[in-house]
This record gives C-alpha cells, structure tokens and sequence, in this order.
C-alpha cells in the first residue's frame, strides 16, 4: 500500500502532501485539483513505462505543466518555475522523481524538441528512513546504483535525460530495487474512460480469451465478465449487478471466440443486448469488471466513476468499491458528493476535502 505521496510544482498542486489510506475518495469543486492530483499518478506510472516525455507532450510540453497559480502569475518575471516533484513512499521503498525544462547549453543546440522535459534528480530509499540510506541517485549522465552486493555503483553506460531510471535500467539480479519498485508502479491500474457511444467496441461482440485484467478502455469487457465469473468473486458481480439494475442477471454468450453480453431485467419479455444498453449500465458493468478483477492491483485509480450513472446506481457502487478494498488501495476522484459520503458510510473512512486557495490546490 502507498503510505503516502508528496506533490509540487505541478499545475495547481504548488505543494501538497497527503497520508493514504485502503479508500481515498477526493471530493472538491470543479477546477479545484482533483484530477491534477489523479494526473501526477499517472504521470510516475507513464514514467515506469518508458513514456514520461510523451505524457508531458500530451499536456502541452513542460512549461505547460508547471505550477500554475496565483504566486506563478504574480511572480513569473522574478520566479520562473523550476520543477516539478513526484514523490510516493510505500511499504518498502519511496521514490521520487523531480523533471524540469532542458538546461540553457542545452537548448542552444539545433533541436526541435525544446519542451521535453528533463529528469533532473530521481531517488529510491528504503520506506521509513527518509533517504538515509539511497537505493539509487541519478548523477548525470548516468545513476549511482546499489547493486545485489549492497554496494553503491555508477551504472556504465549513459541514459536518455527525458525518461526515469526506471524504464531504462532493468536487471533485477543486479539491481534488485530499482526492479521492484518499477514492477510495483507498473502494477498500478488507471480508469478514466469508458467509450459508451453506440458506435463503442464495448457494444459489439468481441474477440474473447481469459482476461482477470479489464483494458484499460473497457474493450474486453464480456471477457473480464465472464473470467470473473468463472475464477473470480461470480456472487459479489451477481449481487452487484442485480442491486444495481433491478434483480438483472447478466448473461454472456460466445460463439467459439467471439464473445457478446445481455441483460436479463424482470419485466422484459427479452435480454438487452449491449447496443440496446444505456450508457449508465454499460459504464457500471466496466467498473465491475476492474473492481472484481481476479487479479487486483496494489493501487486502483478510478476518475470519475459515477460519469453516466443514474443516481440509483450510486449506492451500489459504493458498496463494490467498499468490497475492493479488502484487496486493493483505491484512489477515487469525484463530483458526487452522494458516492463520497457513501463510501465514508460504509468504510468509516473520511474522505479528502480538495479547495482552490489563491490558485493553489490544498486540503480542507
């Protein structure tokens, strides 16, 4: 379980530091940093992926991402911002990474990629011992390494300036840690969005094999649904799925490999088959399939889950997210303050309360 995560520089987030728990439901108005927050997870997943550049070009390039508020508006002539800081510490290690704009020798060379950024430091130490004793530091242009031996060891051979260590130095029988704490972020699990237009994938019949992990847009959903209900909790996604839809009962069919949902509802003369499937339902059936997965993450992100619902729906699914904690840390950003006070009624834990403060992110 993530302990806890330490933010700055980033966007609305100037500096926030936050203790985790089993459920963390963060709750705020619209513009206050919630989803900036959800982002900078995903920014340290993209990292351990080999994709921190593109990420940060999907936001618009590295000044695009920097701290962006009151004090950065007022004083921008005077004090640029310089970085942004990721951190998290774990169970058994921390890690963090700070990433920041090309040095000025830099930009001077012919390039056309002056907004990508550059990880300037980057650490892994032990969880509980604040650094005293580091796993890895980034030296430019390479890293001081604690080997197998315990030894600190320069790695011999240059690594590119915009990725983490982290997707570039893999060889977990030398260097044991760094291997760890990639395997554990890449372990992490984002959803964020489900298609659920009549033209979506989701709503026609789809190649099927065994799947205990739902993608990441929902396109194998019928197969994660069927898994679950073979290898998986099949009476908590029969019960989930009846609260939420009248006494429903789900059905999958396959002909050889091409799999297809329907829904049986009381009162219908027929199944629904999925085109004739509300947004709401089919969104609710995603979330079951990657809060029942038979295989669950250390850290489940969802943004946004109750996007579509009807407010019927709201009280099952803070029942399911209840039940996933029992085996996953859950990260949950939401509008609905009905799904926020549900999941502190039943889990007795409060909920984080985010405000925009003179531009800056900060917890009530």
């Amino acid at each position: 379980m993530i302990k806890h995560i330490h933010i700055a520089g980033y966007r609305s987030v100037r500096e926030l530091s936050l203790e985790l728990q089993p459920i963390n439901v963060l709750t705020g108005p619209n513009g206050c940093g919630k989803s900036n927050l959800y982002n900078s997870l995903v920014l340290i997943g993209r990292a351990a992926q080999g994709q921190f550049a593109l990420a940060i070009a999907e936001e618009g390039g590295t000044p695009s991402v920097f701290w962006a508020g009151g004090e950065r508006i007022r004083y921008q002539r005077k004090k640029p911002p310089k970085r942004i800081i990721l951190e998290f510490e774990g169970e058994d290690f921390g890690y963090e990474l700070q990433a920041g704009l090309p040095a000025p020798n830099e930009l001077a060379l012919q390039t056309m990629f002056t907004l990508d950024p550059r990880v300037k430091e980057e650490y892994i130490w032990p969880a509980g011992t604040r650094r005293r004793v580091l796993m890895l530091k980034r030296d430019e242009p390479s890293a001081w390494l604690r080997n197998a031996e315990g030894n600190m060891v320069v790695y011999p051979f240059q690594i590119l300036k915009q990725e983490s260590v982290l997707s570039q130095i893999i060889d977990p029988h030398l260097y044991p840690e760094i291997s760890s704490v990639r395997h554990e972020i890449l372990g992490w699990r984002f959803y964020h969005h489900f298609r659920t237009d009549l033209e979506s994938p989701l709503r026609q019949p789809q190649i099927g094999v065994q799947t205990p992990v739902l993608g990441t847009d929902g396109h194998d959903l019928a197969a994660a649904l069927q898994t679950i209900l073979e290898v998986g909790e099949d009476s908590a996604l029969k019960e989930a799925i009846a609260e939420a839809f009248g006494g429903a009962e789900l059905l999958i069919e396959s002909i050889e490999t091409s799999f297809s949902m329907k829904l049986r509802i009381p009162g219908l003369l027929r199944p629904l088959q999925a085109r004739e499937f509300s947004d709401g339902q089919l969104r609710f059936l995603c979330l079951c399939a990657a809060l029942l997965s038979p295989r669950p993450p250390a850290l489940l992100a969802l943004n946004e889950p109750e996007t579509s619902l009807h407010p019927d729906l709201i009280g099952a699914l803070a029942r399911l997210i209840v039940h996933a904690s029992k085996y996953t840390q859950l990260w949950i950003t939401t509008h609905s303050t009905a799904l926020a006070e549900r999941i502190e009624e039943h889990s007795g834990l409060p909920r984080v309360r985010l405000a925009l403060m003179n531009g800056e992110t900060k917890v009530e």
